[in-house]
């Protein structure tokens, strides 16, 4: 069923880097819907002298931005080339395996794990349900990964941030590290905090960013946006229940970020090397 990316397609048209494999019309019980799922497989992953060896997986939301900008629909996040630039300068230790879960007309109600006012029921639970238990099983079962939760992660942005973010204390079983790029907590407000401040201490890593020009059509009476303002709130949370800055917890606030794929595309390789503990 998994097949290479570009077969049958012009490559000219597209920017994929490496080796980039899809399963097409991947069906999911949960959702009773269909989206291809695309794995990204790190520079050695074919050599013969590799054969026997495993990989750890980042599973990514909004897949159809993450490889490939004739896909994409806001910009490319260049995350294949940045893995291949990471590689050549860390050596084996930056190779990981990517899955790429694209989004649908659905989005904000598979990315939102509570009910909302304008976007409807949430599904949050139903889309990670998907994740963990026919997606993982499915990569694992026919990829060389290493399936424990100290070896996989969740990423995302904006809404897909907030699923990530939900995601790694909801499923502790399968996740072990988080990026969290501008979530748009305000989504799920008041519940993701509420959420948060009640949820346990989990062993892992967590990476959050915001751009300090996002959303800027709405702020706080102190003249800062939401989503930076909820931010700043999930970051005291964290810090509250153990997590330590710039040892377990990475918070940046990029000066003129904005709420855009080429400015995440731009955080994502500090933020790998900060989950792959990459120095």
């Amino acid at each position: 069923m998994w097949q290479d990316y570009l077969l049958d397609q012009d490559p000219a048209q597209h920017s994929v880097t490496g080796n980039l494999k899809v399963q097409k019309n991947f069906l999911s019980p949960q959702l009773h819907n269909t989206r291809d799922v695309l794995v990204y497989l790190p520079p050695s992953y074919d050599w013969p002298e590799m054969s026997q060896r495993r990989y750890p997986v980042l599973y990514m939301q909004d897949g159809q931005n993450l490889f490939d900008a004739a896909t994409s629909y806001a910009g490319e996040w260049q995350v294949d080339e940045s893995i291949e630039m990471l590689t050549a300068e860390f050596g084996a230790r930056a190779e990981i395996i990517v899955v790429g879960i694209p989004n649908n007309e659905q989005r904000q109600q598979e990315y939102n794990p509570f009910d909302h006012p304008r976007f409807g029921k949430g599904r949050g639970n139903d889309y990670l349900r998907f994740m963990v238990e026919t997606i993982k099983p499915e990569v694992d079962r026919h990829f060389r990964t290493l399936p424990d939760r100290d070896n996989t992660a969740i990423a995302g942005s904006s809404m897909g941030g907030l699923i990530s973010l939900y995601g790694f204390f909801h499923h502790p079983e399968i996740f072990g590290a988080v990026a969290a790029f501008s979530p748009a907590l305000w989504v799920g407000m008041p519940r993701i905090q509420e959420f948060l401040n009640h949820a346990p201490y989990l062993p892992g890593k967590v990476y959050l960013d915001v751009g300090t020009n996002e959303s800027n059509r709405r702020k706080t009476n102190t003249g800062i946006s939401y989503l930076m303002f909820h931010s700043r709130q999930a970051i005291e949370s964290l810090e509250k229940k153990g997590y330590s800055l710039g040892h377990d917890l990475l918070y940046f606030e990029e000066e003129g970020g904005t709420h855009s794929e080429s400015d995440w595309a731009r955080r994502f390789p500090d933020a790998l090397k900060f989950l792959m503990g990459l120095s």
